[in-house]
């Protein structure tokens, strides 16, 4: 047995490791599953040497592929089961979430609970999450920082207990995020916070009371973590300005099978009335299709012809990003639960902006500007969401795209081709952009920090490969040969 690793992520999968003298923990046992760092333990049974550790980076190789065609079912949402697992706090036993993504956030998620006190247990795509011994405990910035959305568990802490002691969270390199926002909806309901050391303390010392909230923003966080205080604050609270994604309609049904009281949600003002703590209970929930996921295949679609359909997911989701693709010259249609996308002239020029939903999605904005790198013509693309969502640009141009960035605009004169290059993630959307690049682009593309990829996607390169793609994970050794792991 080897085993490949370092010392951060060598507790994964089941097996003995000479590294932390620990069992790995993975759902895999024979080889790897940690997603969250550029070097995996991979364990195989391929060599004769039991205390031989050998320092690796795990990697996905794309090589120009003739076309993405057939049928895919996409996973959970990945931002609505995060936040599912947080509300599962307040139900204060063992609350069934279906339709889990296997993904490493969802690891990290799970992990954050488990800190708390809460049995997290995993039946394939199933979460039971009992919270029922969850303590009043602060969250470990060792998890914290590794995801943005374990502060979700900000505001079920507070309802529950009256007191959170967060750590300040981490997460994609794509923009400040700040979380001013949580705090003014939540302090608004009477929470009082105060920062020490990186904890952020939150209390409740005259208890939560509903009120009138108008956000500055439609944050998802900052609604998210504000429904989930007033729902046992006593009196109404009107939450104005809110996000309407869908998986803001997600969470509010989860906590309305808890007992809640939310209604509106999706659309820019939510009403809700606070409930006593103890008239909830646990409840089973499905977690919504990932409309990025979803998103990002019917771009492998377009970009290299189709014909290729996704299902699990509500077309409504994705009503812009359907009109852009239809802009850019694909045949869309779509069903009750499906969409499907062909494409047989050459990408047309398109502008886009990204806003807050039902507005075009950040979180598509790399995979979009793919598209728009290889159409006929000049494209803008604008991005009002994040500041430094455009780091993926400098990797795409490495592979022959042309574009220059004018502060929140990206110029994009589509190129006749692409041509395989070394790439690296620089946050996950951008990082799943880059291994349809490499499926479109001449020769060979390596793309590197593939954590990014896996955080949010389940198993990305096994989907591609069923849709026809040339694309393989591997391991890269020192001297850059390839050990093919899938």
């Amino acid at each position: 047995m080897v085993h490949v690793g370092s010392t951060a992520d060598a507790s994964l999968c089941g097996a003995p490791c000479i590294i932390t003298d620990g069992k790995h923990r993975g759902r895999n046992p024979g080889r790897m599953v940690w997603w969250d760092s550029w070097f995996r333990c991979v364990c195989a049974p391929v060599i004769e040497a039991k205390d031989t550790c050998i320092m690796s980076e795990e990697v996905i190789v794309a090589r120009e592929s003739e076309n993405l065609t057939g049928t895919i079912k996409v996973s959970g949402a990945k931002n609505s089961a995060l936040k599912l697992i947080a509300a599962a706090i307040l139900g204060r036993g063992a609350s069934v979430i279906h339709n889990v993504p296997l993904i490493s956030d969802i690891e990290v998620m799970s992990d954050v609970a488990r800190a708390m006190g809460a049995e997290v247990v995993r039946t394939d795509h199933t979460l039971t999450v009992d919270t029922t011994n969850v303590q009043d405990k602060e969250t470990p910035y060792a998890l914290v920082s590794k995801m943005r959305a374990s502060i979700s568990v900000l505001g079920p802490m507070v309802g529950r207990f009256g007191h959170a002691r967060v750590s300040m969270p981490g997460g994609c390199q794509i923009g400040a995020r700040k979380i001013d926002m949580h705090l003014v909806g939540m302090s608004a309901l009477g929470v009082q916070f105060n920062l020490d050391h990186g904890v952020l303390e939150a209390s409740v010392p005259d208890g939560l009371h509903g009120n009138d909230v108008c956000l500055e923003f439609p944050s998802v966080g900052a609604t998210e973590n504000t429904m989930m205080t007033a729902v046992v604050a006593n009196g109404h609270t009107t939450l104005e300005n809110a996000a309407r994604e869908p998986e803001i309609v997600d969470l509010a049904n989860m906590l309305n099978s808890m007992g809640c009281k939310v209604s509106g949600a999706g659309n820019s003002t939510i009403e809700i009335e606070g409930v006593p703590l103890e008239s909830l209970h646990p409840c089973e929930h499905t977690t919504v299709g990932d409309r990025i996921e979803a998103g990002t295949f019917l771009v492998g679609g377009a970009l290299l012809g189709g014909p290729l359909t996704v299902t699990g997911i509500d077309p409504s989701f994705l009503r812009m990003a359907i009109l852009k693709l239809r802009a850019m010259g694909c045949d869309v249609d779509y069903g009750d639960d499906w969409i499907s996308i062909r494409r047989t002239g050459r990408l047309k020029p398109v502008d886009i902006q990204t806003l807050p939903h039902p507005g075009f999605p950040t979180d598509l904005q790399a995979q979009f500007m793919l598209l728009c790198s290889l159409a006929d013509g000049s494209s803008v693309v604008t991005e009002n969401v994040f500041e430094n969502r455009f780091m993926f640009a400098e990797e795409i141009m490495r592979m022959g795209a042309d574009i220059t960035i004018d502060g929140h605009h990206a110029i994009v004169e589509g190129v006749d081709k692409l041509e395989g290059a070394p790439v690296s993630s620089t946050d996950l959307r951008g990082g799943a952009a880059l291994v349809l690049a490499g499926l479109a682009a001449e020769g060979e593309t390596i793309v590197r920090s593939i954590g990014h990829i896996d955080r949010g996607y389940e198993d990305y390169v096994g989907k591609l490969r069923h849709l026809g793609a040339d694309v393989e994970r591997c391991l890269m050794n020192d001297d850059g040969s390839l050990v093919a792991l899938q």
